[in-house]
C-alpha cells in the first residue's frame, strides 16, 4: 500500500488522418483527419467519456485537435492546445510518400526502419529532441494536476519518444513500442517514483485497427 501522489495521463494518438491513409510522413504538415479518423475520433470519446480526466489538452495540429474535440466535449471540457506536444519537425519530408523517400534516399530509409533514433538530417528535429521536449510538457501538466487525471492528445512520433524518456527505454525503441491511430495508453505519476505504463496501444474501441509497420 502506498500513500504517494498518483497522476493519471491518458495518451490518445490522433485518428488516421489524409496523410496516413495517402503513405506520407507527416511531421509538422497540418492533414486533416480523413473520413475514418473522425469515426476513431468519436470512438476513443466513448471509450473515454467516464474516465476520471479532469483536463483535456492536445497538441496544435489539425489532425489532434479535431480527436480531442469529441473527447472533451464527451467529458464535458474545453481543449488546451500545449506547442510541446506537436509533432516531430521532418524538415524537408514533411508531405513526401515514404516510397518516394525510399527511392530516393534507400540508406536513409533503411536508417529509419532499422535505427530512426539516428536519423539527423539538416532540418530535422531527431526523436530524442521530441522526446524530450514533450516530456518537459508533460512534466509541467503533471505538476498542474497532482492526485488527479488528465487526457494527451498527440502524435506516434511524440508519443513514442517520450515514452522512452519518461521510462528509461534505451535505443533504439521506436520500433518496439506500437502507438497506433486512436490508441489509448496510461501513464501513472508519482513524485518518489517517476513515471509508470499501465497499459499501452488499446484500441479495443475502435471498429478497425490499422497498423503502421513503418
Amino acid at each position: 500500500m502506498t500513500d504517494q501522489t498518483r497522476t493519471l495521463i491518458f495518451l490518445i494518438r490522433h485518428g488516421q488522418s489524409d496523410g496516413n491513409r495517402e503513405g506520407r510522413f507527416r511531421g509538422r504538415h497540418d492533414f486533416p483527419l480523413d473520413e475514418t479518423g473522425l469515426r476513431q475520433a468519436e470512438e476513443a470519446a466513448a471509450a473515454l467519456k467516464n474516465a476520471p480526466i479532469q483536463a483535456v489538452y492536445s497538441s496544435p495540429l489539425v489532425r489532434a485537435v479535431s480527436t480531442a474535440e469529441p473527447i472533451a466535449r464527451a467529458l464535458g471540457l474545453g481543449v488546451e492546445l500545449v506547442p510541446g506536444l506537436t509533432n516531430i519537425s521532418l524538415g524537408s519530408w514533411e508531405g513526401v510518400k515514404k516510397d518516394e523517400i525510399a527511392r530516393r534516399f534507400p540508406e536513409l530509409w533503411h536508417l529509419w526502419l532499422t535505427d530512426p533514433e539516428s536519423l539527423a538530417e539538416p532540418g530535422m528535429e531527431t526523436l530524442q529532441q521530441a522526446g524530450r521536449r514533450a516530456k518537459k510538457a508533460l512534466d509541467e501538466l503533471v505538476r498542474r494536476h497532482a492526485e488527479g487525471a488528465f487526457a494527451v492528445v498527440s502524435h506516434r512520433s511524440v508519443i513514442k519518444p517520450m515514452l522512452a524518456e519518461c521510462l528509461g527505454i534505451g535505443r533504439p525503441s521506436f520500433w518496439r513500442l506500437a502507438v497506433d491511430a486512436a490508441s489509448i495508453s496510461l501513464l501513472a505519476h508519482e513524485p518518489d517514483r517517476g513515471y509508470m505504463l499501465l497499459f499501452l496501444n488499446r484500441t479495443n474501441h475502435l471498429t478497425k485497427t490499422e497498423i503502421d509497420w513503418n
